[in-house]
């Protein structure tokens, strides 16, 4: 089980009281106070302490019998491998974030074991079952990437309150507490050249911030801030009369006229979360605030020993000292450019990147998990179903049946094999030949990669090289794209680093599979082999929750689209009929695609 947050706390307690035998708790994070209301696993008492070795201790009560092993660790550490998911029946994602998902989809099918990926959003939930050669993978439908915005637009042009929260979190807090962050991910520095004399105006306004922090115990370094930000930054962007032509102007603040309303007020507004500050309430914080970090980062300065880095302060939402002053500065930024401000709590979830999370949903979630699980483990594949759960559905559940794989899916659409390289004797050259060209037959047109291009025709500075001096570690993944006329489908290799006898090869040579061209690629999923993984193709477009939400028409015994297919068409996007009543496409549309049998394109009529 990897993750013990919402999900993972619901998931665990079911699968011990189901009697699973042995289960093993990957999760690399602490307990917050703000998990206590839906991670029941956890007290008060267990704020700080690590979540799965928490969710091991307290669920180990409910069935003595389990055996349970908890890991404090990333699950892409290098000790988390291919071999040790092999080791499992069955794999249960119970994570918040794309890039471990994907991470453990990749490894679940190189070690052809299968995933059941789990998810919620509010009152939203969704059950997927994954199985090499069977069905779809994690990667087989596109992910939306989270969220970035323009350097001009949170520089110089916000529109909306989220642009102040970015510019107060990823820009101020930063350059006053933090180190320079011209580059966060928040921020988008594309080449255009708008963009390039925003990102040189930040770099300068940089060094200015830089300079007044180093007088942060100075009384006036408040006033220093404020002016700087609120009102000489302001009315040099006010400058920019081009700027102005179709938008409202900035109206900069000054510090000596607010504050002088300020006086004899409170800053114990914060303590009402729900509360919309006004001006001056929100000036009272950002001077409380900012006097509160600075005296945090004097007293660390003080602590400092010998040549130890320079204390800094990150934004956290739990938080209290940084949650004031990213909400009191955004809402200052948004009062100057005249945008709606938010409250204290509505910033906190907005910064945090907080999705609603719901106990109900998580332990629904959960509990669908494991019935999937159960078939699953009776490998009865044909009964697994894919789940939606929404509340404003007609029901609760929507079911439909596992995808086929994507055939164009660059993850799990390519066949596999596994090696073994003394990475310190083994070079480039030796895959290239003895692997490659000798063992899998492979023609002088080839591209080879990791995360950067080792070897193409056009490129062979790398030949001479060893694995490890390009960057090989313990198990690494090589992707082989075969650029003949007539290509075959990508090729995967894992390269486990061995110790091989001095006196042998630096590397292993496989025995030799028939890799399926690209042009061969037919509808229906044939059977995986051990090595090779699949050459299974057909495609299905993944619906997203809202697309199955409400529909009444979802045949949960048969899935929504049960038609058989002509084996010599190739098909590149089926619509489920549900989304003819959901208004996602009409039906005269639908009834209207026009299959063109000689290259596989589909023209919509």
């Amino acid at each position: 089980m990897v993750g013990a947050g919402g999900i993972g706390c619901e998931l665990l307690k079911n699968l011990v009281l189901t009697g699973f035998g042995e289960i093993h708790i990957v999760d690399m994070d602490t307990i917050d106070l703000s998990n206590l209301n839906r991670q029941f696993l956890f007290g008060m008492q267990h704020i700080k302490k690590s979540k799965a070795m928490v969710a091991k201790e307290t669920a180990g009560k409910f069935n003595p019998n389990v055996k349970l092993e908890a890991h404090h660790a990333n699950i892409k550490d290098p000790e988390f491998n291919v071999k040790w998911f092999g080791g499992f029946n069955v794999v249960f994602n119970a994570l918040d974030n794309l890039e471990a998902r994907r991470h453990v989809n990749k490894m679940c099918l190189s070690a052809d074991v299968p995933l059941i990926e789990s998810g919620t959003t509010g009152f939203d939930g969704q059950v997927q079952v994954i199985k090499r050669g069977k069905t779809e993978c994690y990667d087989c439908t596109h992910k939306a990437t989270p969220k970035s915005f323009p350097v001009c637009t949170i520089r110089s042009t916000p529109s909306q309150p989220i642009h102040c929260i970015v510019w107060a979190k990823s820009y101020l807090l930063v350059e006053i507490f933090g180190t320079s962050e011209e580059s966060s991910p928040d921020l988008d520095p594309t080449e255009d050249s708008e963009n390039s004399r925003e990102i040189a105006n930040l770099k300068r306004e940089a060094e200015e911030l830089k300079n007044i922090r180093e007088k942060m115990d100075s009384p006036d370094f408040a006033a220093t801030v404020f002016n700087k930000v609120f009102r000489d930054d302001i009315n040099r962007l006010r400058s920019m009369d081009e700027m102005w032509k179709s938008r409202k102007p900035p109206e900069a603040l000054d510090h000596q006229m607010v504050s002088d309303e300020a006086k004899g007020i409170d800053a114990k507004v914060s303590e009402n979360d729900q509360k919309i500050w006004s001006l001056v309430e929100n000036y009272i914080m950002f001077e409380d605030s900012l006097r509160r970090l600075a005296e945090r980062v004097l007293d660390m300065k003080r602590d400092q020993v010998g040549d130890e880095a320079a204390p800094i302060i990150t934004f956290d939402k739990d938080d209290e000292d940084t949650l004031d002053f990213v909400a009191a500065s955004a809402n200052l930024r948004s009062l100057v450019f005249g945008i709606n401000v938010k409250s204290k709590f509505d910033i906190k979830q907005m910064a945090g990147n907080i999705i609603p999370a719901i106990a109900t949903t998580n332990a629904i979630t959960a509990g669908l998990c494991v019935l999937q699980a159960f078939k699953v483990l009776r490998d009865d594949f044909t009964s697994a179903r894919t789940i939606f759960l929404s509340r404003l559905a007609d029901r609760a559940f929507c079911t439909e049946k596992p995808s086929p794989p994507n055939p164009t899916c660059g993850v799990c659409s390519v066949a596999r094999t596994a090696i073994e390289a003394d990475i310190e004797r083994a070079t480039l050259g030796d895959l290239l030949d003895n692997v490659l060209r000798d063992g899998l037959r492979y023609g002088g047109e080839i591209t080879v990669m990791t995360s950067q291009l080792l070897y193409d025709c056009d490129f062979d500075d790398n030949i001479d090289r060893t694995l490890k001096g390009l960057g090989f570690s313990e198990e690494t993944f090589v992707t082989v794209v075969d650029d003949e006329d007539d290509p075959r489908i990508n090729l995967e290799v894992l390269v486990t680093n061995t110790q091989l006898p001095e006196d042998s090869t630096p590397i292993t040579i496989p025995a030799y599979f028939e890799i399926p061209k690209k042009s061969s690629a037919k509808l229906e999923t044939p059977e995986p082999s051990s090595l090779n993984g699949n050459s299974a193709n057909g495609s299905a477009t993944k619906r997203s929750i809202e697309e199955v939400i409400g529909s009444d028409e979802l045949d949960q015994s048969n899935g929504p689209d049960t038609k058989k297919l002509r084996r010599d068409i190739v098909v590149e996007d089926r619509v489920p009929a549900s989304a003819k009543k959901l208004g996602k496409m009409p039906a005269t549309e639908m009834d209207d695609i026009v299959v063109i049998d000689d290259d596989g394109t589909i023209t919509i009529d």
